[in-house]
């Protein structure tokens, strides 16, 4: 017997009207659906309390402050429904996505390299940047200084005083480092063996110091597990020579050296032998779940290539791509590919990879020039910028805005950086 059915005893009278106003209920629910009314069904507030629970055992353990965040929304949906007419369980769909969010919330560490000259200017702009822009950021800063030995022997590395505690006021760690392996030869490789300094086993995000942060950086849906980095790049690298090997045939043989997967790692939206169809990304900015694994992989295969690039790059200049060269290949093989539509905040409106004041004033938009120019008039950090030209001309005597950026057409750029970089010097603003 269903459980919602009468018992086969004689119905009183007062059983017998209950059930005629039933079927009438049930048949004026059926005529509104009928002709596509959307009134919401009586046992609404009890389905909205079942699908409360169904969620919270689904969710599991969570803070207790989380759920009774929840339920405090959820109420507040059900004493306004009379109001608005609006069934409660949109309001729940609303805290549910609340939760959602938070979950993507991943901590994460984020490590810079910076050392003596423009680097650690660059370093100010960008801890200023996170501090003020990415408040609900909550990791570790860390700020790689190589050691004046090894690869960095007879050059001067070392934050000057001032610099190092303005970042120590930021929240910033300055560790050093010995650069073993590239140093002063490939500055771009440090890259590569700072990645020793972070723990193991914890998220991280490497970032180039000419970065600023412009939004919330911890709203971003970061898969840790599956890294990525900047799609905002050229075809700079290969180069194919006019009889070959051509770009499938460079990129296949370091597929094949490392014993990766080449075919998976294809754009096949885009034609054989056009650059973009190769895996091949900026080095401004990577992520990933483990920086042990990845930064020992990337110092292998970096040095690996190096040495011994084989016949197929022997027409080819390393430098300075080498670390572009190795990048896409530890990501592939680590389940890593191209970034997806989450991830298009950063080189958005999350990060911005300016390269240098001309440039950044010459083709970013307005948010990123006044993200630079609030960290640059940072009252401790002004004093320590007012001496270096490019910030002196361009952001405190206001030419970046009044002169350069007038001077460039932002609505039809050239298509490369290098001729863009021809029209700023030819325009008399190429300070760097």
């Amino acid at each position: 017997m269903d459980k919602d059915s009468p018992s086969k005893t004689a119905l009183t009278a007062a059983q017998k009207a209950a059930r005629r106003a039933k079927n009438a209920a049930n048949r004026a629910k059926r005529a509104a659906k009928a002709s596509g009314a959307a009134a919401p069904p009586p046992d609404a507030p009890k389905k909205d309390a079942a699908k409360k629970r169904t969620d919270v055992t689904r969710l599991g353990k969570k803070s207790p402050s989380t759920f009774a965040n929840r339920e405090k929304t959820a109420n507040a949906g059900k004493n306004s429904k009379a109001a608005s007419g609006k069934p409660a369980k949109i309001v729940l769909k609303r805290a549910d996505s609340d939760i959602n969010n938070k979950s993507r919330q991943i901590p994460f560490n984020i490590l810079i390299v910076a050392q003596a000259g423009r680097l650690e200017k660059e370093a100010l702009l960008f801890a200023e940047s996170l501090r003020s822009n990415a408040p609900g950021w909550q990791g570790r800063l860390i700020v790689a200084v190589p050691r004046e030995d090894a690869a960095w022997g007879r050059h001067q590395t070392q934050l000057s005083p001032p610099v190092r505690l303005a970042l120590e006021a930021r929240g910033a760690e300055i560790l050093p480092f010995t650069a073993h392996h590239f140093g002063a030869a490939y500055p771009y490789g440090n890259k590569i063996e700072a990645l020793s300094l972070l723990p193991p086993n914890e998220n991280f995000i490497f970032f180039d110091t000419d970065t600023l942060i412009t939004g919330p950086l911890d709203q971003i849906a970061l898969d840790f597990n599956r890294p990525s980095a900047s799609m905002r790049r050229e075809g700079t690298w290969p180069e194919p020579p006019l009889y070959g090997p051509g770009y499938g045939d460079i990129w296949k043989s370091l597929y094949d050296r490392f014993g990766l997967d080449y075919a998976s790692s294809l754009d096949l939206a885009q034609p054989d032998e056009h650059w973009e169809r190769y895996l091949y990304f900026n080095a401004g900015w990577f992520f990933g779940a483990d920086p042990a694994i990845f930064g020992q992989r990337f110092l292998d295969w970096a040095l690996a290539i190096r040495d011994e690039p084989g016949d197929a790059l022997a027409s080819q200049s390393l430098h300075p791509w080498l670390d572009q060269i190795a990048l896409p290949l530890v990501i592939h093989s680590l389940g890593g590919g191209r970034p997806g539509p989450a991830l298009a905040g950063m080189d958005g409106d999350i990060t911005c990879h300016w390269r240098n004041l001309p440039l950044l004033y010459a083709r970013e938009g307005d948010a990123a020039v006044d993200a630079m120019e609030r960290a640059a008039n940072s009252p401790d950090i002004k004093p320590l910028l007012e001496a270096w030209e490019p910030a002196a001309r361009l952001i405190y005597q206001e030419n970046g805005r009044k002169s350069l950026r007038a001077a460039i057409d932002r609505d039809h750029l050239p298509l490369r950086e290098r001729a863009l970089r021809q029209d700023i010097k030819r325009a008399g603003w190429w300070l760097v």
